[in-house]
């Protein structure tokens, strides 16, 4: 079974009887005969989808032995999710605004670690941006052995990648500028590779 909450109720209403069910329960339907009329089920597919609902506490008999949806369930695993999106901004997890953006960072970075590259490569551009971003200041000079270091926070407990090949790809990406030794992030490459 799913631990999480949101999880848990994408695989149980991945079934449509399932759905079919909850929804007749939720518009009043009280026994197994009004939700099989309702949903327009068998009585087997409508015992099996009830059966599954009340095994995930979602739909209850009530005390006259009504059949009811348990809206204290989906209040607790609101309260549930809007915790967890509170201790994730907390924890400092990556949090640009953009909710697209937002979970392909968390896919892939946490703690302030990369967990690993992205495969698609429009992916791995915008999490090597936010790396740039995050490690270096617009126009300031850095000594190789400065960009390495704070690459190498970065790279801490993969195996998969390390600050070398950090390195070459934002410098090849152009978030980093080299010469002479010297590495430089330019505002207008983060907002170029962006757009």
């Amino acid at each position: 079974m799913a631990t999480d909450p949101t999880e848990q109720l994408a695989r149980l209403f991945a079934e449509e009887s399932r759905v079919r069910a909850f929804a007749a329960v939720a518009l009043g339907a009280g026994s197994t005969e009004e939700v099989a009329r309702a949903a327009g089920l068998s009585p087997k597919e409508t015992a099996l989808a009830l059966l599954r609902l009340r095994e995930q506490g979602v739909v209850s008999a009530q005390g006259d032995g009504e059949l009811g949806v348990a809206y204290g369930l989906f209040r607790q695993y609101a309260r549930t999710a809007a915790q967890r999106e509170a201790d994730s901004r907390a924890s400092g997890a990556p949090d640009t605004g953009d909710a697209r953006t937002d979970i392909v960072l968390r896919t892939f970075v946490r703690d302030g670690r990369l967990v690993r590259l992205p495969a698609q490569w429009t992916r791995k551009k915008l999490v090597l941006r936010y790396i740039a971003e995050q490690s270096f200041e617009p126009g300031v000079e850095y000594p190789e052995r400065t960009v390495d270091e704070r690459l190498r926070g970065w790279c801490e407990g993969s195996d998969e990648i390390d600050h070398v090949t950090l390195r070459r790809y934002l410098v090849d990406l152009h978030h980093l500028r080299r010469s002479e030794g010297i590495y430089r992030r330019t505002a207008e490459s983060g907002r170029a590779e962006s757009a």
